[in-house]
This record gives C-alpha cells, sequence and structure tokens, in this order.
C-alpha cells in the first residue's frame, strides 16, 4: 500500500529547483521566483533585468509557460535592493519577455512579504520602498488582524503622451486612441464607440483586436521614454468603457505582451489612466475612481500630485487593490526532459 506520509524522495542535485510563492490581485496571477536561482548580475534593476533575459531567459520560459505555467502566468523575482533606502528589488516576467512596471505585482508583493513574514515592521500601516524597472515605488499596506487587508502605492510619474489619434486597422477599421504611460505605455480605445464586449465572453475577440492595434499603433507612432530606452515601447492595448456596477467609474481590460488578458484592472494601466484624464480635464487632483476589471474585480486610482518628468507634464498616482495568496511550489527542471525549458501555443 503507497504511504505518501513517508514519501521523502528528492530531485537529483543537478536538476534545477526553482521555489515560488503564487498570489493573485483580483484575478491576476503573480508568480514570485525567490529561491533557486543563480546570481542575478547588474548593479541596477534594469541591469538585472537585460543580465537575466541575456543569460537565464530559460528560467522565465520554464516557469511562465506550459507545462509549469500557461499562456496568460505573469510572474516577478525578488533580487536585493538596489538602492540605499529600498526593502528589496524586482523586476517582472511573462509569456513576450519582461514588462517595465506592474502594479498588480506591487500589491501582491506587498501582500506577501508582510504576511508571511519575509519583512517585519512594527506598524499597522507599514511601508515599502521597492527597487524596480521604472524606479522608486513606494507602497504601504493596511494591516488588520494580522494580514494585510488593502495595499497601497504611489507610482512613477506618469503622462500622456499622444492624444486623441486616429489609425485603421485591419480587421476593425478606424480606430480613435491616446497612449498613455504609467510605468509602461498603454494604447488606450474606448471600447463602446468599436461595439466591442469587455466580458469573459469577449476573451478571444479581445485579444486579436487588442494585439492588431497594438501592432498598428507601433509601426506609426513613436514611443519614446524620456530617460531610458529600455522602457522605450508599447505593451499592450487597454480597452475602457461603461461600467457594469453603476457605483463604479468605468471598465478597463488591457491586452499586453503576446495576447495576454490582465484579469486584474491593471495597475500602471489605471495610473495611465489617471495621467490621461487629468490631462484631459477630466480628474481633478485628489479625485479617486474606481475601475473594474473584466472579472468584476476593481483598482482604486487618483492624482496623488503632479509634476514635471523630462519634457512631459506628470502625475503620480496613487493606486489602491487587493491580492491573496494561493501556493508555494518548488518546480524542479529535469536536465534530460527535452520540454524543461517550456512551450506555449500564443
Amino acid at each position: 500500500m503507497i504511504q505518501l506520509n513517508k514519501w521523502e524522495w528528492q530531485p537529483p542535485s543537478n536538476w534545477l529547483k526553482i521555489k515560488t510563492v503564487d498570489l493573485h490581485t483580483g484575478g491576476e496571477p503573480l508568480r514570485v521566483l525567490y529561491g533557486g536561482l543563480p546570481e542575478v548580475k547588474g548593479n541596477t534593476i534594469l541591469e538585472k533585468r537585460r543580465y537575466f533575459r541575456d543569460q537565464l531567459d530559460h528560467i522565465r520560459t520554464g516557469t511562465m509557460f506550459e507545462p509549469r505555467g500557461h499562456a496568460d502566468m505573469y510572474g516577478a523575482l525578488i533580487t536585493e535592493p538596489i538602492t540605499k533606502d529600498a526593502d528589496f528589488g524586482t523586476f517582472f516576467l511573462h509569456n513576450e519577455g519582461y514588462s517595465t512596471m506592474c502594479g498588480h505585482a506591487i500589491i501582491a508583493l506587498t501582500k506577501l512579504v508582510f504576511d508571511t513574514g519575509m519583512i517585519e515592521k512594527s506598524s499597522n500601516e507599514p511601508s515599502l520602498v521597492i527597487d524596480a524597472p521604472p524606479g522608486l515605488i513606494r507602497s504601504k499596506a493596511f494591516i488588520k488582524d494580522g494580514l494585510v487587508e488593502k495595499v497601497s502605492f504611489l507610482n512613477v510619474p506618469s503622462f500622456l503622451l499622444h492624444q486623441d489619434e486616429s489609425i485603421y486597422v485591419d480587421g476593425i477599421g478606424e480606430v480613435n486612441f491616446d497612449v498613455a504611460y504609467g510605468g509602461a505605455f498603454y494604447a488606450f480605445v474606448d471600447a463602446d464607440k468599436l461595439g466591442l464586449g469587455m466580458e469573459e465572453k469577449d476573451y478571444n475577440q479581445l485579444i486579436d483586436w487588442g494585439r492588431k492595434i497594438k501592432y498598428a499603433v507601433m509601426d506609426k507612432y513613436p514611443i519614446t521614454h524620456p530617460f531610458e530606452p529600455d522602457l522605450s515601447f508599447l505593451y499592450g492595448t487597454i480597452f475602457s468603457g461603461k461600467a457594469h456596477n453603476p457605483k463604479h467609474h468605468s471598465r478597463n481590460v488591457c491586452i499586453f505582451a503576446e495576447g495576454e488578458v490582465d484579469r486584474s484592472s491593471t495597475g500602471s494601466g489605471v495610473s495611465a489612466r489617471a495621467a490621461l484624464h487629468y490631462a484631459k480635464g477630466e480628474l481633478a487632483l485628489g479625485e479617486e475612481i474606481r475601475i473594474e476589471s473584466i472579472l468584476g474585480t476593481c483598482m482604486d486610482v487618483m492624482v496623488s500630485e503632479t509634476c514635471t518628468y523630462g519634457p512631459h507634464d506628470a502625475v503620480i498616482p496613487q493606486v489602491s487593490g487587493t491580492a491573496a495568496l494561493s501556493g508555494k511550489n518548488e518546480f524542479w527542471f529535469d536536465p534530460s526532459d527535452p520540454l524543461k525549458d517550456g512551450f506555449i501555443f500564443r
């Protein structure tokens, strides 16, 4: 008879063994890589991200792609802090490569480090300083009965890059859009004007149209970060429209990377929307709005202050949301497995 409670087998010593914790923010997954990793070299987060991309990308594909992940998996890697006052560093992984900023990950990471005791601070509203690809991110946890109930973070300066533009997209027609930055660049499109639904049943059409619009805009419009060439690219398309809950401001569906659908409202996306609405006079300083995801989960965003960022008039968005822990894994990479580095169909 099998005796599972006495099973203590361990993989051979030459297998790569990556330890992760899984969470989700509003339904959007986050797989945090924290153990078993080779040294990730670099003096800045962007240098570390570049080193990981060039030397260790098989770990990204192996943990994000099937059979360990799926086409919509998302990840983050925890590093030692880079700047003097930071608590830790991070960069972000997905099916296409590496993103520049991820608000849902910041919310989940803040939940993770306090709920599991990775970081201990004597306060019911402890703060973190996180080294991330676009710069320092400051987050705050709101703790009740020993657990993080909500997280808020101040994002990097966010701004409107292209306003009220129009482009013809094969298979769709004329599309009106804006491009804004909230740690990553997005093309914003009114789904209602296109007659496009933003529910689970619209999943495949959202992916198809989101990708088509992204590539059409990339082909015709310059996407330039004022300081970092590594951040100068269009990350995705965000469709917005009427909220299903009349108490909410609107609904957001983000199609990013290589056709991934964000299950959450998208932290960097709602940051960019705050910048966009503020620039258009549609959002006041200190006014908070609640934005739904494709699942109906929500994030809150407000313009906490204004600033100048290179040549741009910018805002500092404050984003709030909730996350939950969902599992802990140790993934094994058998050197003889021909599919050890993962595979993907989209």
